[in-house]
């Protein structure tokens, strides 16, 4: 009892030590107001957003960056994102709609979409962005900024979520609570080595020169957390890679509801462990396991240190990613019973073959 309290209690202090240096370290997009006139591709991919995605498309015409085209791909959708997207850009001479071409057997619907978009694309600059986002003005050239600053092959942005039901509370902080007690992100940058490598899909902002050169989608072709992957490929490359927070300059709603957040989380949060199902199921034992062994020893030292980091902890993350802290610490319990059932979904899915998105089979 005493080595399992031991064993707990370091990767508690470890993954608050974690935090604690995210929170100090505040890694974020600096707001710049300096303008640049390089031109950018916003590139979106879209497979059935036909409810989701002229919020994007308006703020990105409302945003305050001048010399920028957006494509945005039809990925054979079944509802009428095609139509929607093709009216916008009737009006606003700036947006193009491409239909996608049918998908490889040997490509993931995302990677071959954005491999079809950077086919087309002409600026000095790609942006991946998904559909289900919103820009705010400021993002494009603070992004850009950053990239000359720091010779940025790929800048990567874990974007704000918005959260417009008890359901997605419950489920959708985990993304930047598992992120930011566990990665130190300034170290992504820092740290030239491809092992210690982090990305968002959501964002992922390129130099257009390497991006020709290396065509990182089509190396990603058939990994289910691309993002992560390609900024792996960049760092190998010797090119700098950094992720960072958004810093309120982009969001996304990424889940309606608590079901389709378990679910969405389910397709790929075991690949963030690179399918390995024993590391999972530790990592899992101890976040959630931890606390109740603590618990059972009905000792109030220990369960005070305990809820003091835990609190302190969710607190700290809650502020850098933008979310309400108090509603983070309320919900605690809940979310990592969310967690464990993501975590229990995860690996049947994988074991069985049964992961769906967006109406296609991911076999991996």
């Amino acid at each position: 009892m005493i080595i399992a309290l031991l064993i707990v209690f370091i990767f508690l202090i470890l993954r608050f030590t974690v935090t604690l240096f995210n929170f100090l370290s505040n890694p974020k997009l600096p707001r710049i107001g300096k303008h640049y006139a390089d031109r950018v591709s916003i590139l979106i991919p879209a497979r059935n957003e036909a409810e989701n995605i002229l919020p994007l498309l308006t703020s990105l015409h409302l945003q305050d960056y001048d010399n920028y085209e957006v494509l945005i791909l039809d990925d054979n959708s079944t509802d009428e994102t095609y139509k929607v997207c093709l009216d916008f850009a009737a009006r606003h001479p700036r947006f193009k709609v491409i239909k996608g071409e049918a998908l490889p057997t040997d490509w993931l619907g995302k990677n071959y979409a954005c491999h079809q978009l950077a086919q087309q694309a002409t600026g000095d600059y790609y942006l991946f962005l998904d559909a289900d986002e919103q820009v705010q003005k400021g993002l494009i050239n603070s992004a850009v900024h950053r990239m000359k600053l720091r010779r940025l092959s790929l800048l990567s942005l874990f974007t704000n979520q918005t959260m417009l039901s008890v359901g997605e509370e419950m489920v959708v902080p985990l993304m930047h609570y598992i992120l930011l007690n566990l990665l130190p992100l300034r170290l992504v940058y820092l740290v030239k080595s491809a092992a210690l490598s982090a990305a968002s899909g959501q964002f992922m902002l390129f130099d257009a020169a390497d991006y020709k050169k290396y065509q990182w989608h089509q190396l990603a072709k058939n990994r289910v957390v691309e993002d992560v992957e390609i900024m792996k490929l960049v760092k190998a490359a010797k090119l700098n890679g950094e992720a960072l927070l958004a810093n309120g300059m982009i969001s996304c709603r990424m889940y309606k509801g608590y079901n389709e957040a378990i679910n969405g989380f389910g397709k790929n949060f075991l690949a963030a462990f690179n399918y390995n199902i024993i590391g999972f199921l530790v990592y899992l034992l101890l976040i959630i396991g931890g606390p109740a062994i603590i618990v059972m020893t009905m000792n109030l030292n220990l369960i005070f240190i305990m809820v003091g980091l835990i609190v302190l902890g969710r607190i700290m993350i809650s502020l850098a990613a933008g979310q309400n802290a108090w509603i983070n610490v309320f919900l605690h319990p809940v979310q990592m019973l969310s967690l464990l059932i993501i975590g229990i979904t995860s690996i049947q899915k994988h074991l069985t073959k049964t992961t769906v998105w967006k109406g296609r089979k991911i076999s991996v």
